[in-house]
C-alpha cells in the first residue's frame, strides 16, 4: 500500500484514509496541514487491485464500517469522520 507524505511537525504515526471525491476528507487533510503535522494518506479510490484490498483490510481494523475519512494516530486512536475538536486534541 503506497501512501502518499507530507511534510511537517513529527506528532507520531499519523495516516489518513480518505477518498479523493470527498469534501469531509478535504477538510480533514486542509486542517491537519494547518496544524503543520506530518502525516501519510491514501486516497482509497484511486487504488486498485492487491493494493486497494491491502488499504481496505487494513482500514477495517481500525474502522470496521469502511467510512471516510479515518484518521489513525500511532496506530492507537482512530478519528472516523471531520470532528474538528477531536483532531486538534490530538495533533495540537
Amino acid at each position: 500500500m503506497k501512501l502518499e507524505h507530507v511534510d511537517g511537525e513529527n506528532k507520531g504515526n499519523i495516516v489518513l484514509f480518505a477518498l479523493s471525491t470527498c469534501g469531509w476528507c478535504k477538510k480533514t487533510r486542509m486542517l491537519i496541514e494547518n496544524l503543520g503535522v506530518e502525516y501519510n494518506y491514501i486516497y482509497v479510490d484511486l487504488t486498485n487491485g492487491d493494493e486497494r484490498e491491502e488499504a481496505v483490510e487494513t482500514l477495517k481494523q481500525y474502522n470496521p464500517d469502511i467510512s471516510f475519512p479515518t484518521l489513525v494516530i500511532n496506530d492507537t486512536d482512530t478519528i472516523i469522520g471531520f470532528e474538528e475538536d477531536k483532531i486538534k486534541a490530538k495533533l495540537s
